[in-house]
């Protein structure tokens, strides 16, 4: 089966055809009150870790990089749960990631939908 994962800016409105809303951000989004979220969860854990997103810094020319570290980072055990929890949701229904970031094209949001629709995927 294939899932329906999509990703965008957590500043767009919100719609009936998002499916569950994650936010998948490390930090909350500057100038978003909790309450016109919208989110179903913030999901921390499956974010980059602070020093690679510090590293990163929305550089799209570090883009390839920051992919390849990230995917790295959530083979970890200690994102395993995360991850896991993330792809229990896909199977069930649609899923959007939502990031701060204004380029959505080159976010975790991004690289993760992509890494949950993909190989990536299984369990193994």
């Amino acid at each position: 089966m294939t899932k329906d994962i999509t990703y965008r800016r957590i500043y767009e409105e919100s719609s009936p055809e998002d499916g569950r809303r994650v936010l998948v951000d490390r930090i909350w989004p500057r100038g978003m009150r909790k309450a016109d979220a919208h989110l179903d969860e913030w999901l921390r854990d499956v974010a980059p870790s602070t020093e690679l997103r510090r590293w990163y810094s929305h550089e799209p020319g570090r883009f390839a990089e920051f992919r390849r570290r990230y995917l790295t980072e959530l083979r970890e055990p200690a994102r395993r749960q995360a991850v896991d929890h993330l792809r229990d949701i896909a199977d069930r229904d649609k899923l959007t990631l939502l990031t701060a970031t204004h380029d959505v094209e080159h976010s975790q949001a991004a690289v993760l939908a992509e890494w949950l629709t993909s190989a990536g995927r299984s369990r193994a």
